[in-house]
């Protein structure tokens, strides 16, 4: 199967983040994979949006999450049945089609119950001793079953309980062999015998179905009509015709009202739930309006998942978009250390120690002897220039800044210029609509033994706005630490042209002796040439963490 194959970055996503999924999708395309597509795991922030409207880039697909939903997995085109079917008509449907469930739908495709064919052929064959002789139909399914034309009487679609009695004997054994039933219930069933047709006719039967396409008498059919009774003539024998009317009994007698259900947009694992606890063979999957989208049955549950992923700029799950774990990754691109989770086959996995994950991106393309185009190239090198703080971070190699050299001449823009109209265009708090908005923006979580952490980075140019909020961000440090079960919430806030971080930390009050930076007030650290959180602050924390 041709999957469909998203490349996407980790939640809260950054302009590298964005960056390297659009120009490594973009890579992918020109080297003849088609089905694959950008994606991000979370809303663009501020500079992010900036940078693809300048560029006239359209934003990448939001995908807020990735668990397989019942839809992934489904057959579309299940083989449904309406009520009204005749059991006939409902075994063959299960012959033709080699099923095992058939659905029950009415006029608008809403499913009203379910069959089984095990369930079915329990029913039909050990239903009662009343079943033996009793028929469940109307004439014109009857008519319809037997091959047979009306010779008295008309179609009736009403569904009637009828006692069937084959006319195999002497007159007289036959009349008192249907003595006792009311008459308007028989079904007399015979050959070209006129006693017997006689006689049920004289009794005034609901129906004469006469076998083997033998003529019957025009006096016969006479009276037959002055008795009301109906005259079947079938061409099949009396054994077969006694089989086949059986087989007329509408599905409606037999069909399963209560049933498993689910919607195609649930998750997966619902309906593995529902398959292996239920004792139901098969659950109907139903579309947002009720009406019928597909059978799973546990088979269902071993269909591949229909696409895959590609992850830029992380590594670890706990980054991911929610799902990850349950989808096939195939590829990994990303410059941080390994936390990565193992994979069921070998894959393509590439990290390198360099400050941006568009630089990784940005040297495939040229040892593939391709240059990205030139909205690419401008749109690559400003994930270096944001990931790098215009090559001033201390995670900045000699690689990032041979490819910048590379991608501005290909953007035809120069990289000082561009990189300052980004920082300047969208640094600060002003650009989120709320203080919370702008801790989460850009804030990963990660683990020191048993103390988990997290840490959100917002650049700016000066501190004034800063000291203005710093309460309500500390306010929103609180919020975030409760709701992300954290033992530390911590923000990075770091001035490009100073080349100086502020980390604001809720949470572990103790750091404050191990720290080893100026406590400038509670809660608030000065962090003087401390730009990158990747390669200054969280292996600094990590060591401090793990100390406490």
């Amino acid at each position: 199967m041709d999957k469909q194959v998203y490349v996407i970055g980790h939640r809260n996503p950054d302009t590298d983040s964005i960056a390297a999924a659009i120009a490594y999708a973009e890579l992918k395309k020109r080297l003849g994979q088609g089905r694959v597509s950008a994606a991000m795991a979370g809303e663009a922030n501020p500079q992010t949006r900036y940078i693809l409207d300048r560029l006239g880039i359209e934003t990448p697909l939001y995908l807020a999450d990735v668990h397989p939903k019942v839809r992934d997995i489904l057959n579309r085109q299940p083989i449904t049945a309406s009520a009204s079917l005749s059991i006939k008509d409902v075994l063959q449907l299960f012959h033709r089609h080699t099923i095992r469930v058939l659905p029950v739908v009415d006029g608008a495709n809403i499913p009203v119950g379910m069959v089984s064919l095990l369930k079915l052929s329990e029913k039909y064959l050990v239903a009662g001793t009343d079943r033996k002789r009793g028929v469940d139909a109307s004439l014109r399914s009857l008519a319809s079953c037997l091959d047979g034309v009306f010779l008295a009487g008309e179609p009736a679609d009403e569904v009637e309980h009828l006692h069937l009695f084959i006319g195999a004997m002497l007159e007289g054994s036959f009349s008192s062999r249907i003595e006792g039933y009311d008459p308007a219930t028989l079904l007399i069933m015979t050959g070209d015998r006129p006693s017997i047709q006689q006689a049920a006719i004289e009794k005034g039967v609901r129906l004469l179905v006469v076998t083997g396409g033998l003529p019957v008498t025009d006096a016969l059919l006479a009276s037959a009509r002055h008795n009301n009774v109906t005259v079947i003539s079938t061409p099949h024998d009396t054994a077969t015709a006694a089989w086949l009317a059986r087989l007329s009994t509408p599905l409606s007698c037999f069909v399963e009202a209560k049933f498993e259900k689910i919607g195609v947009g649930e998750p997966l694992e619902h309906l593995r739930l529902k398959l292996l606890h239920s004792g139901e063979p098969a659950v109907v999957a139903v579309e947002e309006d009720g009406s019928l989208a597909g059978i799973a049955t546990k088979s269902s549950l071993l269909a591949p998942i229909p696409y895959a992923l590609i992850l830029v700029d992380h590594n670890e799950l706990t980054q991911a978009v929610p799902g990850a774990e349950s989808v096939e990754i195939l590829e990994v691109i990303d410059h941080h250390k390994l936390g990565n989770a193992p994979t069921n086959q070998p894959i393509t996995f590439m990290v390198a120690p360099v400050g941006s994950t568009c630089t990784v991106v940005a040297s495939l393309y040229r040892e593939r002897g391709l240059e990205p185009e030139q909205a690419i190239a401008a749109l690559l090198l400003a994930g270096i220039l944001s990931d790098t703080v215009i090559l001033k971070s201390p995670t900045t190699t000699g690689r990032d800044r041979e490819m910048v050299e590379w991608l501005e001449e290909l953007a035809d823009c120069d990289h000082l210029t561009f990189g300052k109209d980004i920082f300047t265009a969208c640094s600060g708090f002003s650009a989120y609509a709320t203080p919370e908005k702008a801790v989460r923006s850009d804030f990963k979580q990660f683990s020191a033994g048993e103390t988990l952490f997290g840490v959100g980075q917002v650049e700016v140019v000066g501190f004034d706005e800063f000291h203005e909020l710093k309460e309500t961000l500390r306010e929103a440090l609180k919020r975030i630490k409760q709701e992300d079960r954290l033992h530390l919430a911590g923000l990075m806030v770091t001035d490009i042209y100073t080349e100086t971080t502020l980390f604001l930390a809720e949470g572990k009050n103790e750091l404050a002796h191990i720290m080893g930076n100026p406590q400038v007030e509670p809660h608030l650290y000065e962090l003087k040439g401390v730009m990158s959180r990747k390669k200054q602050m969280v292996p600094h924390l990590l060591k401090v963490l793990g100390a406490l």
